[in-house]
């Protein structure tokens, strides 16, 4: 598996590319700003993006996405219960953090549970409301990108519109935590860390 991660952006927001190393296809997770350097970083990879997923539809995380689809032309995915918020920048926010509205109609709606296939990889959607209504996190292999819902011993916030504590607490512990412990998870922001990480250490999380 191809897997490369960027941090974008003056919110500095993590990008993922994730790629089969058999076909060069390959997932676009996040683009939350830089597309000429999210794009320099596809063309020295040598692959070909087929689809842009997203954990959730704040403006940190989209900033890219129009960019991306007028080069490649490729669909975006997003839970349904964000879908409303890509396509209003006063609920994803552009207006308030770039000054520019974003607004974007997604080509699919996912559910919790589904499976997305490229090539011979699988993307598991996971639904972990909390940030947003419609956060995800998305499985791959041993990987698991948590967007804003978890981080490297810290949580994502639930002050915005859609936003809740107990809901972001019952996501981690009842979706997130149920995974292998050496599953790594990749954060919408900061470093890396682990399941097992976030089950001994996470102060937000008893």
């Amino acid at each position: 598996m191809i897997f490369e991660a960027m941090t974008v952006g003056s919110y500095m927001s993590n990008c993922y590319i994730v790629g089969s190393d058999k076909t060069k296809e390959a997932a676009i997770i996040d683009p939350g700003a830089e597309f000429l350097r999210i794009d320099s970083k596809i063309i020295e990879l040598g692959v070909t993006p087929k689809m842009i997923i997203l954990t959730h539809a704040h403006g940190d995380h989209i900033g890219a996405v129009l960019e991306l689809i007028d080069k490649y032309n490729i669909p975006v995915y997003i839970h349904e219960d964000d879908a409303e918020a890509l396509v209003d920048s006063s609920i994803n926010l552009t207006k308030v953090l770039f000054r520019k509205e974003v607004t974007i109609n997604p080509d699919v709606k996912l559910k919790d549970g589904d499976k997305i296939m490229l090539s011979d990889l699988e993307f598991e959607i996971i639904h972990t409301p909390g940030h947003t209504p419609g956060g995800i996190c998305i499985k791959v292999q041993n990987i698991m990108m948590t967007g804003d819902t978890l981080f490297n011993k810290s949580i994502g916030r639930t002050d915005f519109p859609g936003g809740s504590f107990d809901q972001i607490i019952s996501s981690i512990k009842d979706k997130i935590f149920k995974y292998d412990d050496d599953t790594i998870v990749y954060p919408g922001h900061n470093s890396p860390t682990t399941i097992k990480s976030e089950k001994m250490g996470n102060p937000f999380v008893d």
